[in-house]
């Protein structure tokens, strides 16, 4: 085996132009696959970086219908469904998973929140003293929340920069009023987001799905003045925090199976957490399909390439008849006479496949430097690349390496 080897290497290093235009297909089909897969490998990482972990690690478990449609409790009546006791916070803290939880109550996209003749359409959120550092906000001018605002209940508020801007355009917020429902609140401070996993935003359904609450503005009060603002009690979301993406599901899966089993009595309403692992699974099996279709048509190039492996080995069966004759004239098997030329076919395709590979990878580097395209090395399709070029030399020389083997050695000793 190992003379093989070194006779198929010093075949190819003897004809050098003729094997790199042999391996050309080789080279151009394995290429193709691997920036394919590593393209979309990365593609499929940074969605579950966008989905699951855009958040900052945090979920939300709130109540929806039966069904799992989210409700507004401004417009739906919610039943069977009891208020939070703040002590419960101790023991979710306590759940698998489940790193911090907050009690919250929210409103998405809400305009109740005005100064003058300008408003904020954004978020509005009711939030107990430990949401901002579980949320990742930070103070940027003013001050946050004390302790004081939440037992007097005071109608402080905290806005972002998009708020702010939206609120008071061109002015310094601090200290200034907005009305909320009606109600007076005072700002008190700026805050924004510390960015830990920075998403890519590259069309408007990534805006829609990532940033756009973000992009038209927050604001924050006391959960204790939410019933000045709202007039009425209403049951609390849940602000799960967990140590990693990966555990981010399971945590709000705990967190809302401890709320059904304490605070929920009806079959209307019950609590439930966003799975975003299944919708980042989702969105990444359309990427996985899309993967398939594309390694299929790159595929075509192998076959192309094994074609032409086979064409260049039948020729260098026909210049190398007479060797094969005075081999078998001295006693040379079949089957030596036919591993010699399984052996070099399998090394042509097997360096035209590690040339891919190599090509494959600087081409998807060279995709994420010009157009954004998120790249991610996959060695183990690598390694089947190689494996793969090789079984396409094999496959594709076995029919010439066959008709070396069965040569007469009398008439091959005559060829001309």
């Amino acid at each position: 085996m190992t003379e093989n080897i070194i006779l198929a290497f010093q075949s190819v290093w003897s004809h050098k132009l003729r094997s790199f235009l042999t391996m050309l297909g080789v080279i151009i089909g394995i290429a193709s696959i691997i920036a394919i897969v590593s393209c979309i490998q990365g593609t499929t990482q940074q969605i579950k970086e966008n989905v699951v972990g855009a958040g900052g690690n945090v979920t939300v478990v709130s109540v929806t219908t039966s069904e799992g449609w989210a409700v507004d409790p401004s417009y739906e009546q919610i039943s069977g469904v009891s208020i939070v006791d703040p002590r419960a916070v101790d023991d979710m803290n306590q759940l698998a998973s489940v790193e911090a939880v907050s009690l919250i109550h929210t409103r998405s996209y809400t305009s109740d929140v005005y100064a003058g003749d300008n408003s904020m359409t954004g978020s509005l959120t009711g939030v107990d003293a430990n949401y901002l550092d579980l949320a990742d906000y930070r103070v940027v001018s003013g001050r946050g929340l004390v302790d004081e605002d939440f037992t007097h209940a005071r109608k402080v508020v905290l806005l972002d920069v998009a708020a702010a801007r939206a609120l008071f355009p061109g002015q310094d917020a601090i200290n200034q009023t907005v009305e909320i429902k009606g109600e007076p609140f005072v700002v008190v401070g700026l805050v924004e987001k510390v960015v830990t996993n920075q998403v890519e935003i590259k069309n408007m359904t990534d805006y829609y799905m990532y940033s756009a609450s973000t992009a038209m503005g927050s604001a924050i009060i006391p959960d204790s003045t939410w019933s000045i603002v709202y007039q009425y009690d209403e049951p609390y979301s849940v602000a799960v925090r967990a140590p990693s993406p990966d555990d981010l599901s399971a945590a709000g899966s705990s967190v809302a199976e401890y709320l059904n089993a304490n605070y929920v009595t009806g079959t209307s309403h019950k609590y439930t957490s966003v799975n975003l692992e299944e919708t980042a699974a989702e969105l990444q099996q359309i990427a996985t399909a899309m993967t398939g279709l594309l390694v299929w048509i790159a595929g075509i190039s192998l076959l192309v390439g094994g074609i032409g492996v086979m064409n260049i080995m039948m020729v260098s069966v026909a210049e190398r008849t007479r060797e094969i004759g005075l081999k078998k004239a001295i006693g040379a098997k079949r089957r030596a006479i036919l591993g010699q030329f399984l052996t070099e076919a399998a090394v042509l395709t097997m360096l035209g496949g590690i040339i891919g590979v190599i090509l494959g990878l600087s081409l998807s580097k060279l995709m994420t430097l010009i157009i954004g395209i998120p790249s991610a090395v996959s060695v183990p399709a690598c390694i089947f690349a190689v494996a793969f070029s090789v079984l396409v030399g094999l496959v594709f020389g076995l029919l010439p390496a066959v008709k070396a083997s069965r040569l007469n050695p009398i008439e091959a000793l005559r060829y001309e």
